[in-house]
């Protein structure tokens, strides 16, 4: 009797269909940031970045925070601080070797600032939270049309320059011998990172965005390795957390961010354990043929 009380309080779809329309503008906001998310996560795993992703969210919050701080644009902080950090690490942890160390100061300074001017801020409390954990039922038309915005420019970088910056990525001795600008194209990677990361910080929060930027291609990852699939997968699954969290957190008004997160590390589990299986099917065809 206590599970099903708890199961109703966390997931029932009372007055869903009253409901679902309030939050038609998220749920494209939602579709928007899978996108972006489901392109930009494997150049990020490719690049072993998931940690400068969690810096660069911080020095955004920290932006947001001063922004909401000062009565400007939240939107315009979060850009600035991320474009800031992005930067920061494209120029002082090209090489890798430092990127790590960077992100390290960086992440607690951003947390330190975003802490300070969210003391300062004596509006309501709930504003205070959201840049942490998202907001993403709260979203606007204006907010909606900075969002698509940011899409398109994020996008068609990817589209321009997107093949370049992954073979950078990937195998960066043979890039620079053939004469590409390592320099430029890991800049631009992380200014279309830290856009991407401005927005997101404030829908689903500093705290728990790698469950859209990190997650989705790592299950990806488990059950192709090829490319083009991995990009299509890894939007799919953003898409699916983000719209999922959505709906599901609809019924019981509670904050959406722990659904996305479980949506996606469900969706991870399950494509480690497709991986998992078939490595091991793999595995023991190969047994069987060599006594055979």
């Amino acid at each position: 009797m206590l599970l099903t009380t708890w199961l109703h309080t966390i997931i029932n779809f009372d007055n869903f269909a009253e409901l679902l329309p309030l939050v038609s503008t998220s749920i494209v906001a939602a579709v928007l940031l899978g996108v972006m998310a489901g392109f930009m996560g494997p150049m990020v795993q490719a690049r072993d970045m998931a940690f400068a992703v969690h810096g660069t969210a911080e020095l955004s919050f920290a932006g947001a925070a001063c922004a909401l701080w000062l009565g400007s644009s939240v939107t315009l902080g979060a850009v600035i601080g991320a474009v800031t950090a992005g930067m920061v690490l494209g120029v002082m942890g090209i090489d890798g070797k430092n990127r790590n160390s960077v992100v390290g100061i960086l992440l607690p300074f951003g947390l330190g600032l975003g802490v300070l001017f969210l003391s300062l801020y004596q509006g309501r409390s709930s504003n205070k939270f959201g840049l942490l954990t998202g907001q993403i039922v709260a979203i606007t038309p204006a907010e909606l049309q900075s969002m698509l915005v940011v899409a398109v420019i994020v996008l068609s970088i990817i589209a321009i320059f997107g093949q370049r910056m992954l073979f950078a990525a990937v195998d960066p001795q043979v890039a620079q011998a053939q004469h590409l600008n390592l320099t430029f194209l890991s800049l631009l990677f992380m200014f279309a990172l830290s856009l991407v990361v401005a927005v997101s910080v404030q829908f689903v929060g500093a705290l728990l965005l790698l469950s859209l930027l990190i997650t989705p291609a790592a299950a990806a990852s488990q059950v192709t390795a090829r490319p083009i699939y991995v990009y299509l997968l890894s939007m799919l699954f953003a898409i699916t957390a983000g719209v999922g969290g959505i709906l599901l957190s609809l019924g019981p008004g509670l904050p959406i961010s722990p659904y996305i997160t479980t949506i996606s590390f469900v969706i991870y589990l399950s494509c480690w354990g497709i991986g998992y299986l078939r490595k091991k099917a793999g595995w023991n065809k190969r047994l069987a043929a060599n006594f055979s």
